[in-house]
């Protein structure tokens, strides 16, 4: 029998979990809607966006009309600022492509981007591909045969990356009401002038790529005469296949244009036919590059192997990795030489091996005082024991597929997105605050859910344990999915670039390794003999750890300030404690209850109209301030890919810091091995540049430089040196690795 002091813990326990599903599906209903272009950026129902980079505007072009059968012509002008730029399809060393997403009326279909042919834009050892001055992206509509009415109904959302020494996510919803029975032709001009500065399609003929060492050698026939004898750029379409900003060769033989091109060393595809365009070299003026050629030209002979980069392995998982070799396990050498089984083993074994260090990272720990009460409560259940551990397990791995899922899904929809994505959201940062103040308030014994909620909801436990250990394991995942723990990086990198199956067999690996330490204590008997025997030591216990529930909670308006700014933190400061009012009052009795809650009810309403906004609104960025350390002459500078580019130029090496407010992990490494003075000291005398890529709020740009490390997610740290690949290091940063990692320089 139990003693009495332990029956409010079971009451305390069993609804706090039972509120998860309620509380996760209203976290993620806003990402899934996102991904249908639901929700968006930008003022809408115009035609034309103003920044301070960049003027956009929707343009049409419909001569003939947009009646059925036509094909109408609609295009996103683009006029930059001076020193200002956009990017092409391949954007080169770095950056993103614009991208155009429509919403049309039924019958109404939009083809691709009529890419013009870009311009190269060189920086130091880099280059990027894209447009500066006026630039018309057009894109062919059609419509059916059997569309009616009196006009056709546009809208579009378009994002694009503006840059010039530092670069700025930008986006617009535009709208536009082309009718149907009378022409549409005042842009005329501008769309003449990009349909003259696309590229000319021709056959591939006698031409030819042949792959030889780290080099593309090319061979080009049937290129205008006029171009003969004269410097042309080389614009390929795949991503990632060239060194865009190396230093190559071209010569002319008679009207063969050859040339000889640097190959990435860790490029991802290895095309058997490419699709490339060739232009005149340092074209005059802005906007479009001079009118190419584009070409599909077939590859012949194979394609070197690509480098690895040199990341951090730990010598536990080389060991594994090399044992399996060396048996010829599953995908290792003697079982056909398969490098990609042998990849996919690595990430799943990593995958594991880190989502068991998850649970000694410090986001984990607040869910600790959970599982250890949960422990204590079935000392003496063998039986519901098991079934909790097993329940946990199970609510772990599934969270962890549902969040790589929506992760998969909602980049095949085009988003930018990452490792720890959801808490980029300030409604969803908001939300776990509120989570986390209702249970802190609950384990502290201001509240029992028993005392607000109907009586048919406090039995459902009694009925249904195993739901609570199910929850319990949404919650742990909720709360470490920010974290990237050693092992992981690599492994989750990977994983986005699976096929969908195996992928998510990466993220169930990760959700595995984090439940088996429970799961295995569960089934353990020793464990349970242990174990104190329940009684009131469970009360101050669960006092206690309303602490740690708080100071998640002073951590998530940490992060809620550096998104939505002091007045969004502000605003759901009180928010959450007229919340803690409405809870006190729902426990007191008579008439104060009603009018005490009442109030809190009003309040609460009151806010969310008033306040909400500045919760959920991600506030303008504020500039990267340069932060000094304690040694002289060492400082962080904000990061982007062009100051990068521009401090290798200058023979300069680069450590980045890729880091977010919400991960708890990069904090640690940020007061400890990276401001330590030792550390700090090699930085200077090796002349070390220190860069911080913030991604706390969502930023294609860092999005796109850590998926180049094969990473997806933060803490990453990467160290740049030219002529050299770059150095991964490991997740949870030392001392020792990172003055080694100085010291190689």
């Amino acid at each position: 029998m139990r003693p009495p002091s332990a029956l409010p813990v079971t009451r305390a326990l069993s609804p706090v979990r039972r509120l998860l599903g309620l509380w996760l599906l209203a976290v993620l209903l806003p990402w899934a809607a996102q991904a249908q272009g639901l929700l968006g950026g930008g003022p809408a129902g115009q035609a034309t966006v103003q920044t301070e980079q960049v003027r956009a505007e929707l343009l049409a072009h419909a001569p003939q009309g947009a009646g059925p059968g036509q094909t109408v012509w609609l295009g996103l002008q683009l006029t930059h600022q001076p020193e200002w730029h956009t990017y092409w399809k391949n954007p080169g060393d770095s950056g993103l492509p614009t991208e155009l997403q429509w919403t049309l009326p039924p019958g109404v279909s939009a083809g691709e981007i009529a890419w013009p042919t870009p311009r190269k834009f060189p920086l130091g050892p880099l280059a990027n591909y894209g447009f500066d001055g006026t630039v018309l992206l057009p894109v062919p509509l059609t419509v059916d045969a059997g569309f009616s009415g009196s006009h056709i109904e546009v809208k579009l959302f378009a994002s694009w990356l503006a840059c010039r020494k530092e670069c700025i996510p930008e986006e617009g919803n535009f709208t536009l009401r082309v009718p149907v029975s009378s022409s549409t032709a005042m842009h005329g001009q501008a769309f003449e002038a990009a349909q003259a500065a696309a590229p000319k399609d021709q056959p591939a003929s006698d031409s030819r790529l042949q792959p030889q060492d780290s080099f593309l050698n090319v061979a080009l026939s049937g290129l205008p005469a006029a171009w003969r004898g004269q410097t042309l750029e080389f614009f390929p379409e795949p991503l990632g296949l060239i060194e865009p900003g190396a230093a190559w060769t071209q010569a002319w033989e008679g009207a063969r244009w050859t040339a000889r091109i640097p190959l990435s060393p860790h490029r991802s595809d290895s095309p058997a036919q490419m699709a490339l365009v060739v232009a005149q070299a340092n074209p005059p003026g802005e906007g479009p590059g001079t009118p190419g050629v584009r070409m599909d030209v077939p590859v012949q002979g194979d394609w070197p192997a690509v480098a690895a980069l040199p990341v951090a392995v730990p010598d536990a998982l080389q060991a594994a990795l090399d044992a399996n070799a060396a048996r010829g396990g599953a995908g290792g050498p003697a079982a056909g030489g398969n490098t990609a089984s042998i990849t996919l083993w690595a990430a799943l074994l990593g995958a594991f091996l880190g989502g068991m260090i998850l649970n000694l990272m410090p986001c984990v720990f607040p869910v600790l005082a959970i599982k250890v009460l949960a422990f204590a409560k079935h000392a003496d259940d063998r039986a519901a024991h098991r079934a909790n551990g097993l329940a946990y397990t199970a609510g772990v791995v599934l969270s962890f597929l549902a969040l790589g899922g929506l992760l998969l899904g909602l980049r095949a929809a085009g988003e930018q997105l990452g490792w720890g994505f959801q808490l980029q959201s300030p409604g969803v940062v908001a939300a776990l605050a509120v989570l986390f103040t209702l249970i802190g308030l609950n384990l502290a014994g201001l509240f029992e859910f028993g005392n607000v909620l109907p009586s048919r909801l406090t039995t459902l436990q009694s009925k249904n344990p195993t739901a609570d250990a199910f929850l319990t394991g949404v919650l742990a995942t909720a709360i470490a999915s920010p974290c990237t723990a050693p092992f992981m990086g690599a492994s989750l990198g990977l994983a986005i670039g699976l096929p969908t199956a195996q992928a998510l067999a990466v993220f169930g690996a990760l959700g595995i390794g984090m439940a088996l330490p429970y799961l295995a204590a569960s089934w353990l008997p020793a464990v349970a003999r242990a174990l104190p025997r329940p009684g009131a030591w469970m009360n101050t216990f669960r006092q206690a750890m309303a602490f740690p529930m708080f100071a998640t909670v002073v951590w998530l308006l940490w992060v809620l300030g550096q998104q939505s700014g002091i007045d969004g933190a502000a605003a759901l400061l009180m928010l959450l404690v007229v919340l803690a009012l409405l809870v006190w009052a729902l426990g007191l009795k008579g008439r104060s209850r009603s009018v005490l809650a009442g109030l809190s009810v009003a309040g609460l309403l009151w806010l969310g109209v008033s306040a909400g906004p500045y919760i959920t609104r991600m506030a303008e960025p504020v500039p990267g301030a340069v932060v000094a350390t304690a040694v002289q002459g060492v400082s962080w500078e904000p990061w982007s890919a062009e100051r990068q580019a521009a401090l290798l130029a200058e023979g300069r090496p680069v450590f980045v810091d890729f880091t977010a407010a919400w991960c708890v992990t990069c904090q640690y490494n940020k007061r400890t091995a990276l401001a330590d003075d030792a550390v700090l000291a090699d930085v200077a005398g090796k002349g070390v540049a220190l860069l911080r890529a913030d991604w706390t709020r969502r930023d294609p740009a860092v999005t796109d430089a850590l998926a180049r490390l094969g990473r997806n997610g933060v803490p990453t740290y990467a160290l740049h040196q030219n002529g050299q690949p770059p150095r991964v290091l490991s997740e949870l940063l030392s001392v020792e690795e990172v003055r080694t990692a100085l010291a190689a320089l």
